[in-house]
Parts: structure tokens; C-alpha cells; sequence
């Protein structure tokens, strides 16, 4: 079996879907692997270490000829595949919303297109899971940013010229991202305390070390399947916005995580919400490029509001491409290597699989994920 290993054309994208590591893993269970040359080079990862890993390093072309799979971070053009095998595997983060006519095209090539966002959140795909691995970086990051932006140190210092107070860090929606966010602002030193809609994650923020914000009348509302949030009632998102409000206005740092799949993310924060804040205060809106969290957020700026700074920075995961990488590699390795036949040496995928209905979006020239077709 022949796995290809593209190089991302798309803009800003440093990651790469496979590392020398998860090179060497394949190739122990039989397959030959071909990297485009340069595929690692923005994520740290030479082309010598492909080929001492024991991939052969060429073209895009001279990688995609004769390839049962293709690994790629973010879906490739399909104007980009040319030469690609009908029936080969497509294996990437593919974007199905919000990129819905690739899919289709990708289907008109006879890709079978297995989108890894798509992941089933159950117990066995946890190690698959890259939605998780890349926003527990974005978590970390998150706060990283807000720290470089903020004028003020992060922990309490008690020094001879006087005490500096430690900044406060709210962080809004406690999925990966959040907690991780969590951990970052009180490793810094912060006061931290976050909210979400999520019953579970009440006791996930005390475990913290951090203060939950929560509307506690009428119970906590939000809870979707597989551990994703849902859409409240108008009464809940009145009382959650009070409460709020009140909170950020005593802020010095506001980091934003939520996110509602194939539903542009939900609003958390308004203009007016913005303008009670400290001037000096940072947002990090980590839900930028699906909508944003945060009113006046845009994609790939910092903007500046009521003398509060926005961060919106576009794919925080590739701000730390040689760690998200690495991770986002072992995900794909851990997907592949579950269902690999020892005797064909190369992975089937029964049909009836939980994991393999949950990801796979195209088959046979058409499009037949569900959640696309419903």
C-alpha cells in the first residue's frame, strides 16, 4: 500500500499530516510512504528526516501516482490531484459545512474522502480525535497571545516598590480548548474563572483550580451529543447574558472557545458588553473563523474596541505547527492503524463500523455522510 503525504497550499498552513515518527510507524506495518518534497519543512521536519524515517521524498505528482491514501491537515484543492487513483482514500481535516462543493468534487474524482473532524466522540476514536489535539494547543496558545497583548503581568508579585495584583481570566465555553486555556492562564499565575452551558464542566473548572460562572436558576441548559454543546432557549441565553455581563466588566482577560458544529458559533459578547471593560483589556476569540464569539472580531486581525483589544488570529494550531503536527500525525497513525489488515497490509473498513460511518463523507462517486445529506 502507498501512502502520500501532501504539502498544504493552503494559506498560512505550516502543519504537516504526517512526522517522521508516524513515517516509521507506517512503514513497520508495510507501507510505502511517499512525502512531497518541502511537505515538513514549515513545521519543522526536513526532507532528509522523511527519508532517513524511509519515505521516498518528490513531487507532487511523482506522490500521488499510484497512492491507495492521501494524508493531508486541510483538504486539498482538488484541481491539485491530478493523477489521483479512483477509489483512494482522501484522509484529512476537509471542512464538509463549510467546504461542501469540494466535497462534492471530490466525489466526481471517485475519492473515498474520510473527514477526521467527523471523529465519533466515543472511548475508542479519543486517540483519533483531531479536533481534540489541535484545540488543546489552541488553548494553551490562546492564553499565550493574550499575554503577549496585555500590558500588565499575568501572577501577583509582591516586590519592595509595591504589590502588582494578579490578572483576572475569564474563560467562555470549557470544551479541549477551554480547560486548556484554564490550566495555561493559572499556570501564569491569573485569577481564572469560566462558565459554559454544559452541566459537566462545572466540576471540570473546580478541578482547575478556577471559579465557574454559572446561571444555577432553572439548571443548567446545552448539553448536546458527544459532549458538544447545543443551542439554549431564549430565556437561559437572558440570564446567562446578565450574569455575564457583569463578570466581564471586571475582566482583564477574556478568552472565547465556543463552537457548535455546522452552525456558525454562537455570539458571546457584544459591543456593548465590550465597552464595560478595562481599557487595556484583552479578548482572544478562538471561534473567529466560524463566525466569531465576540462582536467585532475579525479573522486574522487585532482590532481595537472601547480601548479593549480583539485577537481573532486565523488557525492558532499552526502557530504551533511542529507540536499540532506531531499530534495531528499520531491522530491520523492511530486511525489507520486500528482498522489495518496484517494480512492485506493496508486497513479495511467494514461498513457497519461506528468510526468509519462517522468519517466517512464520500464513497463510489457520491457524497454519503448523513450529516450532509439530512
Amino acid at each position: 500500500m502507498k501512502i502520500a503525504v501532501l504539502k498544504e497550499l493552503a494559506e498560512g498552513e505550516r502543519r504537516v499530516a504526517a512526522t517522521p515518527e508516524t513515517v516509521k510507524k507506517f512503514t513497520a506495518l508495510g507501507a510505502d510512504m511517499a512525502v512531497e518534497t518541502g511537505a515538513g519543512e514549515t513545521a519543522s521536519y526536513s526532507d532528509d528526516a522523511y527519508r532517513e524515517a524511509g519515505a521516498t521524498v518528490g513531487a507532487r505528482g511523482d506522490v500521488l501516482k499510484g497512492a491507495d491514501a492521501v494524508l493531508g491537515v486541510q483538504g486539498p484543492d482538488p484541481d491539485s490531484l491530478s493523477g489521483l487513483e479512483n477509489g483512494a482514500w482522501l484522509i484529512a481535516g476537509l471542512n464538509p459545512f463549510g467546504e461542501r462543493a469540494r466535497i462534492d468534487r471530490y466525489a466526481e474524482l471517485g475519492a473515498e474522502a474520510l473527514a477526521m473532524e467527523f471523529m465519533p466522540r466515543i472511548t475508542r476514536a479519543q486517540s483519533m480525535d483531531i479536533l481534540s489535539s489541535q484545540s488543546n494547543l489552541s488553548g494553551y496558545k490562546a492564553v499565550l497571545d493574550a499575554a503577549a497583548e496585555y500590558g500588565r503581568a499575568f501572577p501577583m508579585m509582591m516586590t519592595a516598590a509595591g504589590t502588582v495584583s494578579a490578572a483576572k481570566c475569564f474563560v467562555m465555553g470549557v470544551g479541549v480548548a477551554g480547560l486548556q486555556a484554564i490550566a495555561t492562564a493559572r499556570r501564569l499565575g491569573a485569577q481564572v474563572s469560566a462558565t459554559d452551558v454544559r452541566a459537566a464542566t462545572k466540576e471540570q473548572i473546580k478541578s482547575l483550580g478556577a471559579k465557574p460562572i454559572f446561571v444555577e436558576e432553572g439548571g443548567i441548559e446545552g448539553e448536546g451529543t458527544g459532549g458538544y454543546a447545543t443551542e439554549m432557549s431564549d430565556e437561559y441565553k437572558k440570564a446567562q447574558a446578565e450574569l455575564v455581563s457583569g463578570h466581564i466588566a471586571k475582566q482583564d482577560i477574556v478568552i472565547t472557545t465556543a463552537l457548535i458544529p455546522g452552525k456558525p458559533a454562537p455570539r458571546l459578547i457584544s459591543d456593548a458588553q465590550i465597552a464595560t471593560m478595562r481599557p487595556g483589556s484583552v479578548i482572544v476569540d478562538l471561534a473567529v473563523e466560524q463566525g466569531g464569539n465576540v462582536e467585532g472580531s475579525v479573522p486574522g486581525e487585532i482590532v481595537e474596541k472601547h480601548g479593549v483589544k480583539i485577537v481573532g488570529h486565523r488557525n492558532v494550531p499552526s502557530r504551533l505547527a511542529a507540536d499540532t503536527s506531531a499530534l495531528f500525525a499520531r491522530n491520523l497513525y492511530n486511525f489507520l492503524s486500528a482498522f489495518w489488515d496484517e494480512d492485506a497490509k493496508k486497513p479495511v473498513f467494514p461498513d457497519d463500523d461506528e468510526i468509519v460511518q462517522g468519517v466517512r463523507v464520500t464513497k463510489d462517486g457520491k457524497v454519503v455522510s448523513e450529516r450532509l445529506l439530512g
